[in-house]
Parts: C-alpha cells; structure tokens; sequence
C-alpha cells in the first residue's frame, strides 16, 4: 500500500514537471527502482508512464509542426525513430547489474544538461556554426540516448540546433516535442513487446502524471518560470546524489 502512494505521487509530480519544465524521468525512474523494480525494467516502466504526456503535449503543438534549418521533419521523425529503437534495444540488452552502474552517470549528465544545456548551446552559437548534413548524424545519437535513456533529451536537441545560427529555438520546439515522443514511441514499443514493463506500477505511474501533467500546466501559467526550473533542478539532483549512494559499492569496486 505504501508503494501504491508513492507511485501516485511520483506520478503526479513527474506529469506536473514535464507541464511545466520537463525533467519527470528524474522522479518515476528513482522512485520505481525504490519500490524494487531491476534498473532496467523500471527505465521501460518509467517510459511508458511517461509517454502519453509527450502525445499529448505533441497534438497539442500540431498546427505549429515544421523541420529544422534545411531538414524536412519527415526526414527527422524517421532518424529520430531508428535511433530510438537502437537505444531501447541497446538498453534491453543491458544487464540491471552493468546499467545500476551507468544509472547514476546518466542521470548526473541530464541534470547538467537541463541545467546548463541551454547556456551552452547559446555559448557556442557565438563561435561555432554547424552545417545542415551534421543535423541528421547528431539527431541519430540523440535518439539513441532518448531510446536508451532519454533524461532531459530535448534540451540536448535546442542546444545543438542554437549552434545552426539561423534557427528560432522557440519556432522549432514543437518539433523538438515530436521528436522526442518518436523516439519514446519505437522505445515503448520495443519495451512492451519484449515484456519489459512492469504494468502495475507502470498503469498506476501513467494515470498520476496524466493527472499531475493538467494540474501541472494550470499550476505553472501562475509560477515564476525561474521557480519551477530551481525545484526541478533541486529535485534531480537529489536523486542523482541518491543513486549513486546506491551504487556506490559497486561503484567502489570498479
């Protein structure tokens, strides 16, 4: 029963903070591997939870769809798709031993990219200009990252198309939100056909954050944006700091 709360309300808490700043994976993912779930099966749970939110902020983005830079969005959505599934299956083929090792790394890398990412990215586009053919290479290994992981993903994608110098970030976030959720759709895919989701945390995970995800967008039109970002940076970072106490004695013993 005391799982049953605690998946409820990381479930509202992950949907509110994806309404509002993004960042959910950094609580259903911690919280599942805390109710018990092996590392790799609670990262394929905590997709699947996720992922009727991104469809839904998707739609809610479709009159404003449009590619990036020279790329036609077909062309992205169908790279964003192949490295997806790379990813699913590369992490699929993970052991939950080898990937509690590499739990904590990653989560430690989107923390820093959803807190720094898009400094960076505005940074570099004062000195460095990317051409249009490194677009679709780069959006490859991206999707292989949302696929396997995916933790603050679209934050990756804005900082890298900032560095085309022609792009609009607020224009092409529609797009970024379709990518992301194609790239989590081949992933929760794969994840369900090879028995990968544990369903009954992941149906009561799914239902909160499509709750948390209205409130959440009512809640954050009222809140200071810089608010909602330092609560969510605050959040991660405290579960990045957990997992790797939790993986510290194998962490020690590499």
């Amino acid at each position: 029963m005391h799982h049953l709360f605690l998946l409820l309300g990381a479930g509202l808490l992950a949907g509110a903070m994806n309404a509002a700043a993004g960042g959910g994976s950094f609580v259903t993912f911690p919280v599942l591997v805390l109710t018990g779930l092996p590392s790799v099966a609670a990262n394929a749970s905590s997709t699947v939870a996720l992922f009727p939110g991104s469809l839904a902020s998707t739609w809610a983005y479709r009159a404003e769809l449009a590619g990036v830079a020279d790329t036609p969005l077909n062309v992205l959505v169908t790279v964003s798709l192949a490295g997806g599934a790379c990813g699913a299956v590369l992490l699929l083929a993970t052991p939950s031993s080898t990937f509690d090792v590499i739990i904590p790394w990653l989560l430690l890398l989107a923390t820093l990219a959803f807190a720094f990412g898009g400094r960076i990215g505005a940074s570099l586009s004062r000195h460095i200009r990317i051409g249009s053919s490194i677009v679709l290479p780069i959006q490859f290994v991206l999707a292989i990252y949302g696929g396997y992981f995916g933790g603050a993903v679209g934050i990756m994608m804005m900082a890298v198309w900032s560095l085309l110098g022609r792009v609009n970030l607020k224009a092409v976030n529609p797009a970024k939100t379709l990518l992301v959720a194609a790239a989590n759709a081949i992933a929760v895919l794969c994840f369900i056909v090879a028995g990968a989701v544990w369903w009954s945390s992941t149906a009561i995970m799914l239902v909160a954050a499509i709750v948390g995800g209205y409130a959440g967008a009512r809640i954050a039109r009222r809140l200071d944006a810089r608010l909602i970002r330092a609560g969510v940076l605050l959040i991660s970072c405290g579960m990045t700091v957990l997992m790797f106490i939790r993986a510290w004695p194998r962490l020690a013993g590499l």
